[in-house]
């Protein structure tokens, strides 16, 4: 009996097995027939389409790609005009900051004389605010122009008027500055207005 059972056994196993090759194989044709299958669907429609409809297709692609690109770059336009207009309003928040003490030294000063006495005191106070004031800008960059006695320069310098030269040597130059003229990192900001000999 045990034999028997053991043949069974062997019989059922082997039956068993047959069952799950047989499993197998039917998944792997179901499996490449559906392959087959979705290759000829994707192969089909192009088949199908006509040319029109190819470059429609393409021509759709085309202005999509262009719709997104304008709009990319229609944000980067906005985005960097947002940025120049807050870099403009916070350009001299630093400078500013600098010179808050000097408009402190100020209001001290026009404190001081308004209780003063002695008027040597105050020139001196306002001379030290006028060279720390001088000083910072400096540190900026501003430079003074120092153009009496040097031969006229229309890059830097604007004629208010040419009066007689005192003397041969002082034709074409610089005779008086009657406004002062400023660079900025070797940038002219403003015109020194000068008097000229002639």
């Amino acid at each position: 009996m045990a034999k028997l059972l053991d043949k069974l056994f062997e019989l059922f196993k082997y039956l068993k097995n047959s069952v799950m090759m047989n499993e197998k194989e039917n998944i792997q044709e179901e499996n490449l027939e559906q392959n087959e299958t979705n290759q000829e669907q994707e192969t089909a429609p192009a088949e199908e389409l006509s040319q029109e409809e190819i470059l429609s297709n393409q021509l759709a692609e085309a202005n999509d790609k262009f719709a997104r690109l304008f709009a990319e770059f229609d944000n980067y336009k906005k985005r960097t005009s947002k940025e120049r207009v807050e870099l403009i309003q916070t350009a001299g928040q630093a400078v500013i900051s600098k010179l808050l003490t000097v408009l402190d030294d100020f209001d001290r000063a026009l404190n001081a004389m308004a209780t003063a006495q002695d008027i040597t005191p105050v020139k001196e106070g306002i001379e030290l605010v006028n060279n720390k004031f001088r000083k910072i800008l400096e540190n900026e960059g501003l430079k003074e122009m120092n153009v009496v006695g040097e031969v006229f320069d229309a890059d830097f310098q604007e004629a208010i008027t040419a009066i007689p030269a005192p003397s041969d040597d002082m034709k074409n130059k610089v005779i008086d500055v009657v406004e002062k003229g400023y660079t900025l990192n070797d940038k002219v900001i403003r015109y020194a207005k000068v008097v000229i000999g002639k």
